[in-house]
């Protein structure tokens, strides 16, 4: 299984935001739809093993809300952004009406949250790392790949708050290059550097 939780920090909660502004005023819903999209698409099919995970921090932790995309009872996800928008944008308004966790299409799971302690259980889980510019090469990852689970933000820093966490947390910081790249770039890179490695290990095994 393959985890990826992405920290959104301006995504409005409510899901008031317009399709045609997803860059504006829907606070970089563009890049999160990407890196949604890039988590889970492959040419003809999803990646069945991914498993994301959304916490949209806009607002006072009450209000604010973790989403759960699994790629194995996942439907409805194209490749593209607006649409990928749309699926997440009708979650969180759908979310309003819903006080407990719910379903609000198949394989998307919503639930008023708060941030850090999503975050904190995130982090305590075998295999996860921090995905950071200021990481050691991921190429240089010695551990197992399996369990993975990967921690990256929003085209938005991380706050002061989730970094205390991090660090503290003990978690490896990684990084994909040496370049700043999109939290969607992000993603694609790391599914490339696991897929290698896999590839590797069953040619290894004669699997």
């Amino acid at each position: 299984m393959r985890r990826f939780l992405i920290l959104a920090h301006r995504v409005p909660v409510s899901g008031q935001f317009t399709l045609n502004d997803l860059a504006g005023g829907a606070g970089r819903m563009d890049e999160i739809a990407r890196a949604v999209s890039n988590a889970f698409t492959l040419s003809n099919d999803l990646r069945r093993d991914t498993e994301v995970t959304l916490v949209f921090t806009a607002a006072p932790p009450p209000a604010a809300r973790r989403m759960v995309l699994m790629g194995a009872r996942l439907r409805y996800l194209n490749p593209d952004e607006r649409s990928t928008a749309a699926l997440i944008k009708n979650a969180l308004v759908r979310s309003a009406e819903h006080p407990q966790e719910f379903e609000s299409s198949p394989g998307i799971r919503v639930a008023g949250a708060d941030p850090i302690q999503v975050l904190r259980e995130f982090l305590a889980a075998p295999g996860t790392v921090w995905l950071t510019e200021s990481g050691a090469p991921i190429a240089g990852y010695a551990r197992p790949i399996e369990p993975f689970g990967a921690v990256v933000s929003d085209p938005y820093d991380p706050t002061e708050q989730e970094v205390e966490l991090l660090r503290a947390s003990g978690v490896p910081p990684l990084s994909v290059g040496p370049r700043s790249l999109r939290t969607s770039q992000v993603i694609d890179a790391v599914h490339r550097e696991l897929d290698l490695r896999e590839a590797e290990a069953r040619r290894a095994t004669g699997v």
